[in-house]
């Protein structure tokens, strides 16, 4: 490992194990895991329509061909599912249901924990929620926010992923259901500060080296949080979550790496990460970022490190008023022969990187790809 990393450890170490020897923490074993999270994953009917093949049957692989790599290289990737799945019926907003094969696309991508506490999962009742819950389970994703009863959250809740050594919990909460009743036996993990306390505590109890909440909150379409989001986060760093990603305002917000001048802690909060994929088209929702960090373990202490985003966009609808609904990387994706299309890119890239020049604190780097040409 590189002598800067070692030294970077040292530092933290001189704060939270002072009676260790220099010796000692030079030949301690370094865990380190791979993060991903990804925004929005949305079905609209206009994706439908792209998907369904000429026997009837619908694939959704080709939106995440360009983003595989980035996805399946994490250890652990987390996006969250906006959408129910079911067997029939299937709709875009504001009901929205997904074929079977659209979340076998999402595994596909190399998607490892989905998101389902948010507005949407209860858009086909407890039906809906059954089935996406059976398909989640039977595809093995791992997934937090809804449950079929209380006794199945009580025993897998908080979600805990271990890779290489490394503990991580996920909590998910969202704000609402769209005023859909939650059918009993069900539940869905909503915003309640008790419940979220006691969901904090038993993560400790789990032995989880990282606590990262993954809130469906704030307003939709604005570039920057409210007063009652941020006055929420800082609760939940100060309960002990050590992370939080937001999503639901399809929009990308700020970005913050918090330092403590009196502790070695250092929290991660990324408000939102807008839409990975959908047919919103308003300016500033026609795309998204994914955030990567690595998380370093050393003995009993956890902290991020290289914290960095990718843009992600979705291009217009040509002039035969189609849509691909490819994921493409923003910055690096070339357009030959289609102008509005490169104004909507460098639009959406200027909108996102604007805004964390203005309001971004700590050091934040933009992750770096392949080209990707879309010729007309």
């Amino acid at each position: 490992m590189r002598q800067g990393l070692r030294i970077f450890l040292l530092t933290i170490l001189i704060f939270a194990l002072p009676g260790m020897t220099v010796a000692q923490i030079f030949t301690t074993p370094i865990q380190q895991v791979d993060l991903l999270f990804a925004g929005d994953i949305m079905q609209h009917e206009a994706q439908l329509k792209m998907a369904r093949q000429s026997d009837g049957e619908y694939s959704f692989s080709y939106c995440f061909r360009h983003i595989k790599e980035f996805v399946r290289s994490a250890d652990i990737s987390v996006a969250n599912l906006e959408t129910t799945i079911g067997k029939s019926g299937y709709s875009g907003y504001p009901s929205f249901c997904a074929p079977d094969s659209f979340l076998h696309a999402v595994k596909d991508a190399g998607f490892k924990v989905l998101l389902f506490a948010n507005n949407h999962c209860m858009d086909k009742g407890k039906r809906g929620a059954l089935h996406t819950l059976d398909m989640l389970d039977s595809l093995q994703i791992a997934h937090c926010g809804v449950y079929r009863n209380a006794k199945e959250r009580e025993e897998r809740y908080p979600l805990i992923v271990e890779e290489k050594g490394v503990r991580v919990a996920i909590l998910n909460y969202t704000y609402s259901t769209n005023g859909r009743e939650i059918p009993s036996p069900m539940v869905v993990n909503l915003i309640d500060k008790e419940t979220i306390a006691r969901d904090i505590q038993s993560a400790r109890e789990r032995r989880a080296d990282a606590i990262i909440a993954c809130m469906h909150w704030g307003d939709e379409y604005v570039s920057l949080p409210p007063q009652r989001v941020k006055e929420l986060g800082d609760w939940l760093i100060e309960q002990g979550v050590d992370h939080i990603i937001g999503n639901h305002p399809h929009v990308v917000q700020p970005l913050e790496i918090r330092e403590s001048s009196t502790t070695p802690d250092r929290n991660v909060v990324a408000y939102s990460t807008g839409n990975l994929v959908s047919n919103m088209s308003l300016r500033r929702t026609d795309g998204g970022m994914m955030i990567a960090m690595k998380l370093m373990k050393i003995l009993n202490y956890t902290r991020p490190r290289d914290v960095r985003y990718l843009l992600t966009w979705i291009a217009p609808k040509s002039e035969d008023g189609k849509r691909d609904f490819t994921i493409y990387p923003a910055a690096t994706t070339e357009i030959d022969g289609w102008e509005y299309a490169e104004q909507k890119r460098q639009l959406f890239i200027n909108d996102c990187r604007s805004l964390f020049d203005k309001h971004n604190k700590g050091d934040i780097g933009e992750m770096s790809t392949d080209t990707v040409r879309i010729s007309r």
